[in-house]
């Protein structure tokens, strides 16, 4: 059953990551028609689309989508408990651990993010339509850490602060949590 959990938890995992890729996207206003930005809507569209008549957004925030990933995160391990167990369980201890797994979802897409932004920084030099909207996403976070900490030979240190301000706040909702926290 092992092998069962970790695909259902994968599949789980990379769509939830899109549905937060389409919340951080339209947070930060990025390019929609970017082919990137195309791919995250189709993927999220048709559950998204009916959620929005009824749902509304709150400023910057789609409130339809958010609740999407939140539902996501849950249903996440109520199946896993139920491949696990062969019960279903209505816990709802599930619904706080689904909280928690979103944040640290939006925390790991963070990180990939800008891995990849950083990865691609040095390999296509701007041209990559990938990088402009990770460009986009992530710049709101790293423009203020540059202020502080300007590039030291060439190398643009504000990701590198980033990375460890994320692991900071990983380990402290460890700390705070439990080691449920490094289980999600």
């Amino acid at each position: 059953m092992n092998s069962m959990s970790f695909l259902v938890t994968t599949v789980f995992d990379l769509y939830i990551m899109v549905v937060l890729l389409r919340i951080w996207l339209q947070a930060t206003r990025a390019d929609f028609y970017n082919p990137f930005s195309q791919f995250v809507v189709k993927a999220t569209q048709p559950v998204v689309a009916p959620l929005r008549r009824v749902i509304p957004s709150v400023g910057n925030i789609d409130m339809a989508t958010l609740l999407f990933a939140y539902v996501l995160c849950v249903l996440k391990f109520f199946t896993v408990v139920f491949i696990k167990s062969g019960a279903l369980s209505l816990d709802p201890y599930l619904l706080f651990i689904g909280l928690l797994s979103l944040v640290k979802a939006a925390g790991g897409l963070l990180f990939w993010v800008l891995l990849i932004r950083a990865i691609l920084s040095w390999v296509s030099q701007g041209r990559s339509p990938i990088e402009y909207v990770f460009h986009q996403l992530t710049e709101p976070m790293l423009a203020p850490i540059r202020r502080i900490i300007p590039a030291m030979g060439g190398f643009d240190l504000s990701v590198l602060v980033l990375f460890i301000g994320l692991q900071f706040a990983n380990f402290l909702m460890g700390d705070l949590i439990g080691p449920i926290w490094f289980g999600l």
